[in-house]
């Protein structure tokens, strides 16, 4: 109990220190890191190795990336070239349809795409849209996230699923075929969230600019169809990078499977797109490029975003070494509850020490070995079991889960607004698809 009432009063910490007392979230999560792994026992050196590897591995992964999104952003943005193309996808879907739009892309971008990848990447067509059509940004930056959490968790070919997959033994090709409706479906729920509780929560989607300010730079912008290409080019190499990784080898094992698995990481392909948006500017401001210019705006802007992401993933890398995972695996393993015990077991290592990932290969090594008796050791089973899985480790995303602080950092969200847009909504997103497995786990297996 005592790893479990340290965790507790750790997230109470957290929550409390950053919005009662105003201490920077930075702080409040290397502290409440430093903390758990004190009070509950772990040798000193490997708290302090634990939180140097969470922070070092957290922007290893994302830290460039956040930083090569974010210069895309500064750019789309400066040149006018956000507004644009947000003018032009609002006149196709509809002002009042934003949350919609935006929930429906980040589903289709995290299929191939890691859920912290495509927030980065979208985050400046998020702004723009919500400004153009004059409405808060709380609703569509949840909806992008809910929309990128219900793939990233469902659909293979992002690694959580595919590794579930693996433990299980579950055939892919059902996982994704039965995945792909159900994290749909789920996301309708999403989505519905998304609206009511965004609308009572205003975000200027972008306070520094005025309506006749963003008129005027519309006048220089480049057109909608330049102002794509450094948004959906890195996802596009980022998508063939994942064809070409599938076992059954589409490009082969040559030099373009080679070449293809180069440009499609995420930091390559940002950094590609990244070049491109140097040529958004019809006309190219002295120092663009400089400390002082566009691009030390953005390094400014992501230098915050950075440090906070990077602590929470070392306040997660001291959970996940404390041996948390396995208390709660053990604490379930005994229980006889079908289709929901992976759900279970998932949930709450996922809420526990913040990463879905972790919290899915976790749980799902946890299960393999009580499929027959859970009644799950069929192919169809094998794939719910899967699916059952990746929708616990949706619940819940809080301050030690990194994509958090992405969400909310570069949303403009304060803390308490993050618990009430981004915690409750992967809470009825993950929910959602778990009743939606356990129905279809009644029609089919």
């Amino acid at each position: 109990m005592l790893i479990l009432v340290v965790l507790v009063l750790c997230i109470l910490f957290i929550v409390l220190s950053s919005t009662k007392i105003k201490l920077h979230p930075f702080l409040a999560l290397l502290l409440a890191a430093i903390g758990f792994g004190v009070f509950t026992g772990m040798p000193l050196s490997q708290v302090v190795q634990s939180i140097n590897t969470g922070f070092g591995n957290t922007l290893g992964y994302i830290g460039i990336v956040i930083v090569a999104g974010t210069i895309i952003g500064v750019f789309l943005e400066c040149s006018g070239g956000a507004y644009t193309l947000a003018d032009r996808i609002l006149k196709v879907i509809g002002e009042k349809r934003v949350p919609m739009a935006m929930a429906v892309i980040g589903w289709f971008v995290s299929i191939p795409v890691f859920a912290d990848s495509g927030f980065v990447i979208l985050s400046p067509l998020n702004r723009a849209l919500s400004k153009r059509a004059k409405i808060s940004l709380a609703a569509p930056a949840i909806g992008l996230s809910l929309g990128l959490t219900a793939t990233h968790c469902l659909v293979p070919p992002t690694p959580g699923p595919i590794a579930a997959a693996g433990i299980l033994g579950a055939n892919l090709g059902m996982v994704i075929l039965l995945g792909i409706p159900v994290s749909f479906l789920a996301l309708f729920f999403g989505w519905l969230f998304a609206c009511k509780a965004g609308s009572k929560i205003e975000i200027d989607p972008n306070p520094e600019l005025s309506d006749s300010e963003i008129a005027e730079k519309m006048k220089e912008a480049p057109s909608p169809l330049k102002a794509t290409v450094p948004i959906f080019l890195p996802i596009i190499l980022i998508v063939l990078k994942s064809v070409s990784d599938f076992p059954t080898k589409p490009m082969g094992e040559g030099a373009l499977k080679q070449f293809l698995s180069f440009i499609g990481e995420p930091t390559i392909a940002l950094l590609l797109g990244v070049f491109i948006s140097f040529l958004l500017p019809k006309k190219r401001p002295d120092g663009v490029c400089s400390e002082q210019g566009w691009v030390g705006k953005a390094l400014l802007s992501a230098a915050t975003i950075i440090l906070i992401t990077g602590a929470g993933g070392a306040f997660g890398k001291v959970l996940q070494n404390s041996g948390l995972a396995d208390t709660i695996g053990t604490s379930f393993s005994g229980a006889r509850i079908g289709i929901w015990l992976p759900f279970i077991i998932a949930a709450t290592i996922k809420s526990a020490q913040g990463s879905s990932t972790v919290a899915l290969i976790t749980a799902a090594s946890v299960v393999s070995p009580l499929l027959p008796s859970l009644g799950l050791d069929t192919d169809t089973g094998k794939a719910l079991a899967v699916l059952a899985t990746g929708a616990g480790a949706m619940v819940v995303s809080h301050a030690n889960d990194s994509f958090f602080w992405v969400v909310t950092r570069m949303s403009g969200m304060d803390i308490k607004t993050g618990y009430k847009l981004q915690s409750a909504g992967t809470f009825i997103l993950g929910t959602s698809a778990g009743l939606l497995i356990w129905i279809l786990s009644l029609i089919i297996s």
